[in-house]
């Protein structure tokens, strides 16, 4: 097959070897014209996204960008421009851009570009580019189905805020004058669905959606537009509760915002800006002892998988958390050079992290969850960014449902849970089995042993 057909098929205007050309002419003159170090990458994304909502088509957008980025250095000083125009001159004029950015910069001691042991040098295929080949008949088909599937759960589902698929995929090669280079495609595909369930005052809103790599491994339309439905009838009759202090269990896709929270905490900018309550954590116990955080960035199809990371530097499975301790940071070049450290292989973020508990079995699901809770509130939405990741003061609106004895008694809104993420991540009690995948985290249910209600 050659290299044109390979294209067309995978839907791409370009192909990897002239992005590495691209990329090759851009270091050569970034070197001819004075620079010390360069970097370059060149990237192409398209994509289609069609929207209805109540049976009708609302919109088809179809997306295709391209790039190339390139960062200068001249000793210590940095630059970096970019352009879409793929010409020779226009290379040429944005690695000049650069190179005039940088020498105007005031020197910054740990720019530069990765320590030459730091850069990876096996590139495995993580089987992550699985390109779908739908038109946008077909999949104005596949969400009108979601939809329709959420309206035939019961008749109570009244409206819908619409429903979507979107089918995107990726390329790019980067390079470094320092020898590396480095490329690979990827996909990422989605449909979703906002169904309204009641009428007037009493109308409650949810929504569901699937996400995967590979469009054969997302959930049916169907299970998709059910299970949105399902949840907006189950917030029917919501109502206010009084202010108080209870055990709250996160739902787990929130959970998953509570262990990008941690995240935050130690990466490198909010460590090296000080600017994080979990600062100079490495070593200390920041969970109970039964809960450990993995990180694998060779997952196959994984949604955090890479072979390297932004930068090109090598990537590696590892203990973050282990026995509530924490054993590493999430860093890249800059961010560790600033902190007298090493990279951490993180630069572009996390790679497909697993939070769990020691003490998890098998059959702690949702179910099994609720009975751990007993008596207090299970949390299945969060309203604002109410998180202050210096303090790690933590308040956000909050609608779910009150629980007693075990068992669900009614739906609640209207409320603010608050707390210290501090004190959250020490009171998490128990983790469920009923991991989902949110991004490049999975995790199950979290349940924290108390947190204030503020409520009617």
């Amino acid at each position: 097959m050659n290299d044109s057909t390979q294209r067309a098929e995978a839907g791409f205007s370009y192909s990897r070897p002239f992005f590495q050309e691209l990329v090759e002419q851009a270091l050569a003159h970034a070197k001819k014209i004075g620079a010390t170090d360069a970097g370059a990458e060149a990237s192409e994304g398209c994509g289609l996204s069609v929207s209805v909502r109540k049976g009708e088509l609302e919109t088809v957008e179809r997306n295709r960008d391209k790039s190339l980025g390139v960062t200068v250095y001249s000793g210590k000083r940095r630059g970096n421009a970019s352009t879409s125009d793929f010409s020779a001159e226009a290379i040429r004029q944005t690695v000049q851009a650069a190179f005039d950015i940088a020498r105007f910069t005031a020197e910054d001691p740990a720019a530069g570009l990765p320590d030459a042991q730091d850069m990876a040098t096996e590139h495995r295929d993580l089987d992550l580019f699985h390109p779908w080949a739908i038109d946008s008949e077909g999949a104005a088909k596949l969400a009108l189905e979601c939809e329709a599937a959420a309206f035939a759960t019961d008749k109570r589902i009244t409206n819908s805020e619409g429903a979507g698929v979107s089918a995107q995929q990726s390329h790019f090669f980067t390079g470094h004058t320092t020898g590396f280079r480095g490329g690979y495609a990827s996909s990422r595909h989605s449909i979703s669905v906002a169904p309204i369930a009641g009428k007037g005052s009493q109308m409650q809103r949810d929504a569901w959606y699937s996400s995967m790599r590979h469009p054969d491994e997302m959930a049916s339309p169907q299970a998709v537009g059910r299970y949105a439905a399902e949840r907006a009838l189950s917030r029917l009759k919501s109502r206010k509760i009084a202010t108080t202090e209870c055990p709250v269990l996160f739902e787990s896709p929130l959970a998953a915002g509570l262990l990008g929270g941690f995240v935050q905490a130690v990466s490198g900018g909010a460590l090296y800006r000080r600017s994080t309550f979990l600062l100079d954590s490495l070593g200390k116990r920041v969970f109970p002892k039964h809960i450990d955080l993995l990180e694998d960035p060779f997952v196959p199809r994984g949604k955090g998988s890479s072979p390297f990371d932004e930068e090109g530097v090598k990537v590696a499975a590892r203990t973050v958390v282990d026995a509530g301790r924490v054993e590493g940071y999430f860093l890249s070049t800059y961010s560790a050079r600033k902190l007298g450290m090493r990279s951490t292989g993180n630069a572009g973020g996390s790679h497909n992290l697993v939070l769990r508990s020691r003490q998890t079995k098998p059959g702690d699901d949702l179910k099994a969850m609720l009975h751990k809770l007993g008596t207090g509130l299970f949390v299945i939405e969060l309203m604002g960014q109410g998180v202050n990741y210096v303090t790690g003061d933590y308040s956000r609106g909050a609608s779910g449902f009150w629980v007693e004895n075990g068992e669900i008694a009614f739906p609640v809104e209207e409320i603010t849970i608050a707390g210290n993420l501090k004190d959250m991540f020490q009171g998490i009690t128990a983790v469920g089995a009923d991991a989902y995948n949110y991004g490049a985290k999975t995790v199950g249910s979290i349940l924290v042993n108390r947190m204030k209600l503020a409520g009617s």
